[in-house]
């Protein structure tokens, strides 16, 4: 029995997406087709452990998914064009239409089109990332609809209560509905606007698993490994895309450092103390070929590509001191040309201290201190106060670090911050 229920996790993990798709296809409405793929699923959960896992059983769950369409069809007695296509599709007195769901055959005839595998799975992500959606809900979708993860791993990852999330994913369907948002790939013209959403939504996904803003694990690494996958599936259905190769590249080159960013008892290790043997070549090369794929469009490097093309420049590195703090600053500033923001600021800031020292570093720090920016976090405290304990001003360094201790959320990180407060006396 737990092998069977095994099978249905794994399959739906890696097929669901794909079954959405062509079951929203098929429908034309992308609300009924997820709530399809949930019926079929939870037959799956019953069936399998029970009678056996089916020869296909990606088909099987399409075809209990069709099935159920024609049935909710008839129930309405909608006996419409879109009836009569999926009657005929599914084809009377099949195996589909009156075989026996027990038999580990059933759906065996159900088989993908390779011509309209990356249509159905790249329109699900333009319609799960809709800009009709809010921020929240396009992540709450786009990881039930394209990962496969379920509203309790969501809620998990998001440390929010699973009602939250499985409100979230409701308001997202209603809204969707209510839009009339079709089932497609958007025409040309829209495209790259409505790209832009999805290549934002795994990012954050990616964010929030690398860096975790609260909770006691500094990465969560389940949430990182299904951006990472999001990231992978996109950069093949976009090939002529390079944001898209930018953003894969980031986070493999970021995500090949994981390794060593957290000691053996999960403490956060800093880039100045990891063991570099342990980071992860393999990713860094995928990353580093991903970079080179978005290069070769001769378009210029957008947002993740010149974060990619920082994360390079560590990936590369032997070292701190070897690493070409120089070119990480020009990259920063064409960063924050590019997308100005107080975030990348600060990190200029860390980038021009290591390239001249603190005291280049601390007006740019000073200027966002007094604009009032990142007032709820803990980052601008945090390297103000190491930029004054490296400038010997430690009376000023410990009230900045308190202040950083109190503005953040995880453990992991507070920890350090507390490390360096100590150190100080």
């Amino acid at each position: 029995m737990h092998e069977g229920r095994a099978a249905v996790a794994a399959v739906w993990r890696i097929e669901s997406a794909r079954i959405v798709g062509a079951l929203a296809r098929y429908t034309g409405d992308f609300g009924l087709a997820e709530d399809l793929a949930q019926e079929a699923l939870a037959e799956a959960l019953v069936t399998w452990p029970r009678d056996g896992v089916p020869r296909n059983p990606a088909g099987w769950l399409l075809t209990v998914g069709r099935r159920r369409a024609v049935d909710g069809f008839r129930r309405r007695a909608a006996l419409d064009d879109r009836y009569a296509a999926l009657a005929r599709d599914l084809g009377e007195g099949g195996v589909a239409a009156g075989g026996d769901p027990a038999d580990p055959a059933w759906g065996e005839q159900i088989l993908w089109d390779p011509d309209r595998i990356d249509d159905d799975v790249l329109a699900l992500m333009f319609v799960a990332c809709h800009p009709v959606l809010s921020p929240e809900a396009r992540v709450a979708l786009t990881l039930r609809v394209i990962g496969g993860l379920t509203s309790d791993e969501i809620a998990r990852a998001f440390l929010v209560p699973t009602a939250t999330v499985q409100a979230r994913i409701t308001r997202a369907k209603k809204t969707l509905a209510a839009a009339r948002v079709p089932f497609e790939i958007p025409p040309a013209a829209d495209r790259a606007a409505r790209l832009v959403s999805v290549l934002r939504v795994i990012y954050v996904i990616f964010t929030e698993g690398s860096s975790a803003s609260s909770g006691t694990d500094l990465i969560r690494f389940d949430l990182a490994a299904e951006a990472q996958r999001l990231a992978r599936v996109l950069s093949r259905l976009v090939p002529d895309e390079p944001e898209a190769h930018s953003l894969l590249a980031l986070l493999e080159l970021t995500a090949a450092r994981f390794p060593a960013r957290t000691g053996p008892g999960g403490e956060p290790v800093l880039l100045e103390d990891q063991d570099r043997r342990r980071w992860d070549r393999s990713a860094i090369r995928r990353g580093r070929a991903a970079l080179a794929r978005a290069e070769r469009a001769r378009r210029g490097l957008g947002f993740y590509g010149l974060q990619a093309a920082i994360a390079e420049c560590h990936a590369v590195a032997l070292s701190v001191g070897d690493t070409d703090w120089d070119r990480i600053v020009l990259l920063y500033e064409a960063l924050g040309r590019l997308a100005p923001s107080p975030v990348v600021e600060v990190n200029r800031a860390v980038a021009v201290a290591m390239a001249r020292g603190p005291a280049a570093a601390l007006p740019i720090v000073d200027d966002l201190e007094a604009a009032g920016e990142l007032a709820n976090t803990h980052l601008l405290p945090s390297v103000r106060g190491e930029l004054l304990i490296r400038l010997g001003r430690n009376t000023e360094a410990r009230a900045e670090l308190e202040r950083a201790v109190a503005r953040c959320a995880n453990a992991g990180e507070r920890l350090v911050l507390e490390r360096k407060i100590e150190s100080l006396d």
